[in-house]
């Protein structure tokens, strides 16, 4: 992440093995090319969503719908798939090009699909094209093998829906980006003080009510747009985006964040709330002091939303948030005095933590595993099988990770919703910077730790907030090429030559050029990217240091 601009820009010429991202664990050119056709016969043996997976990306590539995978192999075979192999771990794959045959062979659907991703990739950047269709004698693979699996089984990026909403098109296309880039996970926080984005059927006052706001400030001292915001999906457009995600690799994590940050759900059922306390979808970016009363009747209702979610997307992990919770009025309350005294807590801590375990031990009846921020396990808010993201730093990971499974999240290096450098022309942010650098130092699994609390780390995500990110243009700035720094992390175990990753990522950068990404150019951004001398002008500059003192310094609080 050295080299100057022009370098940058240029790049060495690499051939299309070399110019894999993430890098493979081994990728080997030979001479030689297969071509691609809309005629080619396909057989192997396969379940039918790799079948599925298959067919999708050759219609897409050969601008031609494939009918069918025939079931019987023959000699004149150009593409054999092969999932559920023996030898293969989940995720990973074998890539074989020869000048007559493809050959994939995964671990499962998950591998076939980043098998599938690896071969996109080694052809012409016009492939990333929406219908950009074949040149006339097909596409041509160059020949060689690719044999691959990721170090980390959870790979992923959460995106934040509920400050600014981003409409089902957006969600989808960010998919295809992940998918793009090999992660595994899209982490969706579909509720908090601004809104509620997603639809119930049983308690319709939800969406009707809590999926909007009568305005946006920009920052909690900012002016107001005095405009209303809001929408939401509904219980069919989850399940297109997690049927979608599926298709590509991807599992969807749907986040119902309770019992803090609870503003739109408390507007819409203003008897989950404080007594007497005005409820309204807040107007503005973060502001702590929300929660819901943990009693019975609350944890009922949200019961029965998450299982509406569940039902419609299949979901195996479902985050419960739990960070951020103001507790303070639990122990005043005599409804919620007498459920604690029922549940034998003596403090509004313990009481955070009882609810979580309920509300997991519901989701486990399921066959859902549950998921919280480190908050959560601070209060006990855990099952044995509970998933810790953990976002203070490094010492509120390692604790979690002596104990539980791990989901490295920490602000610093993986918030993209802080900017990336410190030049004066960064568009305002929440902070930073958080550099491409400083991502592609960040270690998953710190080798200082011990190697029971490394076993515990799953992997990580990065996560965008979008108090700061009204568009789904600034989200591609944000982003990447960040996330491409990431992906390289979280596949390969890290950036050990910085240089032979920038080479790869400055070709790859191409390709995201073909597929339409507004990312953040290496030698800065464009005009139109920066924060001018407007309401976007940037307000200060930026304090990364001091916010990661202050996160450790936090990190044993509820």
């Amino acid at each position: 992440m050295t080299n100057p601009p022009h370098r940058r820009q240029l790049g060495p010429v690499l051939d299309a093995f070399q110019a894999l991202l993430p890098r493979p664990g081994r990728a080997q050119v030979s001479s030689g090319h297969c071509r691609l056709t809309t005629d080619m016969p396909i057989a192997g043996a396969h379940s039918p969503l790799a079948g599925a997976m298959l067919r999708s990306l050759l219609s897409e590539l050969l601008n031609d719908p494939i009918p069918g995978i025939p079931s019987n192999t023959t000699e004149d075979t150009r593409v054999l798939l092969t999932d559920g192999a023996e030898g293969h771990a989940p995720g990973a794959y074998t890539l074989r090009v020869s000048p007559t045959q493809v050959e994939i062979t995964a671990g499962g659907t998950e591998g076939v699909a980043h098998a599938l991703t690896t071969l996109r990739q080694l052809l012409p950047d016009a492939v990333h094209r929406r219908a950009a269709g074949p040149p006339p004698e097909g596409w041509r693979v160059p020949c060689g093998v690719v044999e691959d699996e990721p170090v980390f089984a959870w790979r992923g990026a959460m995106l934040d829906v509920t400050r600014h909403f981003f409409p089902k098109r957006t969600v989808l296309r960010y998919v295809d980006l992940l998918a793009a880039h090999r992660f595994n996970r899209l982490h969706l926080h579909l509720s908090d003080d601004q809104g509620w984005r997603v639809e119930s059927r049983r308690h319709p006052e939800l969406h009707t009510t809590g999926s909007w706001r009568t305005s946006t400030r920009l920052g909690p001292g900012g002016p107001d747009d005095g405009t209303p915001h809001g929408g939401y999906y509904t219980l069919d457009d989850l399940a297109e985006i997690a049927g979608y995600a599926r298709l590509r690799g991807i599992t969807l994590v749907p986040e119902i964040d309770v019992p803090g940050h609870t503003s739109a759900l408390r507007a819409a059922a203003p008897l989950l709330g404080r007594p007497g306390e005005p409820q309204a979808v807040l107007d503005t970016v973060w502001e702590g002091g929300t929660s819901v009363a943990p009693v019975a009747r609350t944890e009922a209702y949200l019961c029965d939303v998450l299982e509406e979610i569940i039902e419609a997307t299949g979901a195996p992990y479902v985050h419960l948030g739990g960070d951020e919770c103001a507790m303070d009025w639990w122990a005043e309350d005599p409804e919620v005095a007498a459920a604690m005294a029922a549940a034998g807590c003596t403090e509004p801590r313990e009481m955070h933590g009882h609810f979580l375990r309920s509300l997991g031990r519901f989701l486990a009846g399921l066959g859902v595993r549950m998921i919280v921020w480190d908050e959560g396990h601070v209060t006990g808010g855990v099952l044995p099988d509970t998933i810790v993201m953990a976002w203070r730093g490094d010492e509120a990971s390692g604790r979690a990770a002596a104990t539980h499974d791990v989901v490295r999240s920490p602000l610093f290096p993986t918030y993209f919703n802080f900017d990336q450098s410190d030049l004066d022309a960064e568009r305002r942010s929440e902070g930073g910077p958080i550099t491409l650098t400083d991502v592609a130092r960040f270690a998953p699994a710190p080798t200082a730790w011990s190697e029971e609390q490394r076993a515990h780390v799953l992997g990580g995500q990065f996560q965008i907030w979008t108090e700061w990110v009204p568009d789904e243009r600034h989200l591609d700035y944000l982003a990447f090429p960040r996330a491409c720094a990431l992906a390289e992390v979280l596949w390969s175990g890290g950036v050990p030559d910085p240089a032979d990753f920038d080479a790869r990522l400055v070709r790859h950068l191409r390709r995201l050029d073909a597929m339409g990404v507004e990312y953040r150019p290496l030698a800065g951004p464009h005009p139109w990217q920066t924060g001018g001398t407007g309401v976007w002008k940037r307000s200060s500059p930026g304090r990364i240091a001091e916010t990661r003192k202050w996160l450790d310094s936090i990190s044993n609080q509820p």
